[in-house]
């Protein structure tokens, strides 16, 4: 488990370990309340891979009203838009990733450290982290709303501007999930198994449950594109337990349609039951006619 500094308070330590470490599926009411923004944020991660989305958003909220730190606010900002990437409403998810690459790129940083994180060597939040949050978003983005040709421009420029030695292994591997879901939608089978690949490598040697399970999800992606049905199948099934276990309800509703698709019985009920849990959690998921 992850130590934070002899000065913290104790209960940045539980955040962090359930954001980004072992522990992912803390009960909402075993969660501790938050010292400070940084720990709001914390509590937002947390609760947005529970896909509690009202109580994800009312912590950022809070973060905005706690700090004016740009990089814990340009953090913030792409943490919206993930939620709402999530549901499916890539248009807006760009302008919360729009406004936290403005936030990183058009403010005097300092040292480019968040506050107490800069302490946190599992947990390295600085400048160059949350440049990559927003590009790598804003390219999300752009899948999503059908610009594959503006995603790869935007992740060129996001290995431009932050190289792979500049940025903690959050960030890489987030980049690397943009990568491989880029490969895929232009139908460049062996890449996108590469990059899908690597971040199942980074997040082998990382300390967090939910990235390794999302890698892992986006290696089972990769294979049922490339006609391994049976190797996905089989790592859709971990994953799915997986999510599970860990209560990532978001990710297990991407792993039951995933399964639907490569036809595993009774995934299609699961990924509705899942969808009417985020709909009373607050999640609201774009209708098709909807931009």
């Amino acid at each position: 488990m992850f130590a934070p500094a002899p000065t913290e308070d104790p209960r940045l330590e539980i955040l962090a370990e359930s954001a980004f470490g072992a522990r992912p599926g803390y009960a909402a009411a075993q969660l501790p309340t938050a010292p400070d923004a940084l720990g709001s944020w914390y509590r937002a991660v947390i609760l947005g891979g529970q896909g509690r989305f009202a109580a994800a958003r009312a912590e950022l909220r809070i973060v905005r009203v706690r700090s004016t730190d740009p990089v814990l606010l340009a953090l913030a900002a792409s943490t919206e838009g993930s939620l709402l990437r999530q549901l499916g409403w890539h248009a807006r998810a760009s302008a919360l990733d729009g406004r936290a690459a403005a936030l990183i790129t058009t403010r005097s940083m300092g040292d480019g450290a968040v506050g107490p994180a800069s302490g946190h060597p599992g947990y390295p939040f600085a400048r160059s982290d949350a440049i990559c949050d927003a590009l790598t978003g804003l390219a999300a983005d752009a899948l999503g709303v059908g610009q594959p040709a503006l995603a790869r421009r935007l992740l060129r420029r996001c290995e431009a501007v932050v190289p792979d030695a500049e940025i903690g292994w959050r960030p890489a591997i987030r980049r690397q999930w943009v990568c491989a879901e880029t490969a895929l939608a232009a139908g460049v089978l062996g890449p996108a198994e590469t990059y899908a690949a690597a971040a199942l490598e980074l997040a082998e040697r990382g300390p967090s449950v939910r990235h390794l399970v999302k890698s892992r999800l986006l290696v089972a992606a990769a294979a049922a594109a490339a006609g391994e049905h049976d190797r996905s199948r089989a790592m859709a099934e971990q994953v799915a337990e997986q999510c599970r276990e860990h209560g990532l309800l978001p990710l297990r509703w991407a792993t039951a349609m995933l399964r639907a698709g490569l036809a595993v019985e009774g995934a299609a009920a699961e990924a509705d039951a899942c969808a009417a849990a985020i709909v009373r959690r607050g999640g609201r998921f774009r209708p098709m006619t909807a931009v």
